[in-house]
């Protein structure tokens, strides 16, 4: 049951801390709980009914509103995770072509030193970082 209670604990990880959410934490708990036994004594296997009693408890965003956490906190956070996405998508997208470009440098040296030709492709493989930062950009600009 302790998988039980790391999934309360992370429904209401958002949830300032108060007496209000510790008494619904525990009466979600009791209810799983009670769901547990009930699909337990149906015949079907622990992990399978602590799952199944996970999946038929779903969203909680009615007892957010209860305890008076604003969808503004979630959408705040998930802008945040938006921009830390875009951020990391723009490391790995200027990492990336460097190591492209080192590699068209490394073959126009070694197979034609005559003729400079990498810089022509590099162009092209400019075009990925680029964009990851306008896209980096625009949504940390909101």
């Amino acid at each position: 049951m302790k998988k039980l209670a790391q999934h309360v604990n992370e429904l209401f990880k958002e949830v300032p801390e108060s007496e209000k959410k510790e008494m619904v934490m525990q009466e979600v708990l009791q209810n799983l709980e009670e769901k547990v036994w009930d699909l337990m004594e149906q015949g079907k296997e622990e992990e399978d009914a602590i799952n199944k009693a996970i999946v038929d408890f779903g969203d909680i965003g009615d007892l957010k509103e209860e305890l008076g956490v604003s969808e503004d906190s979630s959408a705040t956070q998930a802008r945040r995770n938006k921009l830390m996405n875009r951020k990391l998508n723009l490391g790995y997208s200027i990492w990336g072509s460097l190591l492209i470009i080192g590699l068209l440098v490394f073959i126009n040296f070694y197979y034609s030193p005559g003729v400079i030709w990498f810089v022509y492709p590099t162009f092209a493989v400019l075009w990925w970082p680029l964009s990851m930062y306008y896209s980096w950009l625009r949504v940390k600009k909101g």
